[in-house]
C-alpha cells in the first residue's frame, strides 16, 4: 500500500486544490478553545464583549458542515482526504509537524476556503513515507494564514 500511496502522491505534486471550509461560528470556535484547555472568557464565551476566535481553530478543525459525507473520517481519526494520495488506502497516518504563519485574525462570520498543494514526497525507509503539504487559508477579505504540514505515512 505504501508504494501506491507514494505513486499517487508523486502524481499530485505541485497541484493546488481549493476547498470551501464553511463559515466560522462563535459557538464552535468557543468549543474548540475549551477543548484546547483555554479558560479566558474572551476565547470561550461567545457573549463576552471581547470574544475572539482562537487562531488555531481554522487551521486545526474547521470543515464543511457535518453530514455531507458520513464516511469522511478514517479509522485512525484523520479526515479521509486530509493527506493527498492516501484516500481509501489501508495506511497509517500521523501528523509530523506543522508550521503556521499568520497574516490576519480569524473572525466570527468569516467564510473560509483553503488552497493546498503537496510540495514534497520523501521515502525515508521502506516502511515510511514523509509528505509535505502547503496550505493557504483565505477569508473574503484576504489571506488568514499559511501552513506547512508534514505527514508520516506507514
Amino acid at each position: 500500500m505504501l508504494d501506491l500511496a507514494e505513486k499517487r502522491a508523486r502524481a499530485l505534486l505541485g497541484r493546488w486544490q481549493t476547498r470551501p471550509l464553511g463559515v466560522v461560528r462563535a459557538a464552535a470556535a468557543a468549543e474548540f478553545a475549551r477543548a484546547a484547555g483555554e479558560s479566558a472568557p474572551r476565547l470561550v464565551d461567545p457573549a463576552h464583549p471581547a470574544f475572539v476566535v482562537h487562531p488555531m481553530y481554522v487551521v486545526s478543525v474547521l470543515r464543511p458542515e457535518p453530514g455531507a459525507d458520513a464516511g469522511e473520517l478514517r479509522p485512525d481519526g484523520m479526515y479521509r482526504d486530509e493527506v493527498p494520495g492516501t484516500d481509501g488506502l489501508d495506511v497509517r497516518l500521523m501528523a509530523g509537524g506543522q508550521e503556521v504563519r499568520w497574516a490576519d485574525d480569524v473572525r466570527v462570520g468569516d467564510r473560509v476556503e483553503v488552497q493546498r498543494a503537496l510540495t514534497a514526497v520523501e521515502r525515508k525507509r521502506a516502511d515510511l513515507l514523509l509528505l509535505t503539504v502547503d496550505k493557504k487559508y483565505f477569508a473574503e477579505r484576504g489571506l488568514l494564514a499559511e501552513v506547512t504540514e508534514r505527514f508520516i505515512v506507514r
